[in-house]
């Protein structure tokens, strides 16, 4: 199975390397891309990334890819705590997920000890910085063979 792996990134993600680099690092969104891309050339799988600062972009972008990919890395960004918008359509949606955050959120403000999207995720990988992507890459994969058995 050549699996097609959705990497949606939320607000303020296409900021990364200028955004508070003390706190997400110096990387950029196309620094991670990359090994992502790297990653899934390894695994034998596509990525294809998308990144909105707007919520209905990432929910519409999530109902799209239910006829065109098989799972969905999802970093929601601020979303995460707040969209129950969000959350429902992971809910209702057939694909599986794994939530990633670059930091840990329970070591942060209290507002971001509270997920609302991740209890629709199959897995979370918080606090790793961008090697998250790449856990949560490998992850969905070996989730996607094992059902298929390959």
């Amino acid at each position: 199975m050549n699996e097609r792996i959705l990497v949606i990134h939320g607000p303020n993600l296409g900021r990364l390397g200028r955004r508070e680099p003390a706190i997400y690092g110096r990387e950029t969104l196309a620094d991670i891309e990359r090994r992502l891309e790297a990653r899934a050339q390894r695994l034998g799988c596509q990525v294809e990334s998308f990144q909105s600062n707007h919520e209905g972009a990432l929910i519409d972008r999530i109902e799209a890819a239910e006829t065109t990919h098989h799972g969905i890395i999802l970093n929601p960004g601020a979303y995460g705590h707040t969209s129950i918008a969000l959350r429902d359509c992971l809910s209702g949606s057939p694909l599986p997920v794994i939530e990633v955050h670059l930091t840990n959120v329970h070591a942060r403000e209290p507002f971001r000890h509270r997920l609302l999207t991740a209890g629709a995720a199959l897995g979370l990988v918080a606090g790793l910085g961008p090697l998250g992507y790449e856990l949560a890459l490998e992850g969905l994969v070996a989730h996607l063979r094992s059902r298929h058995g390959t």
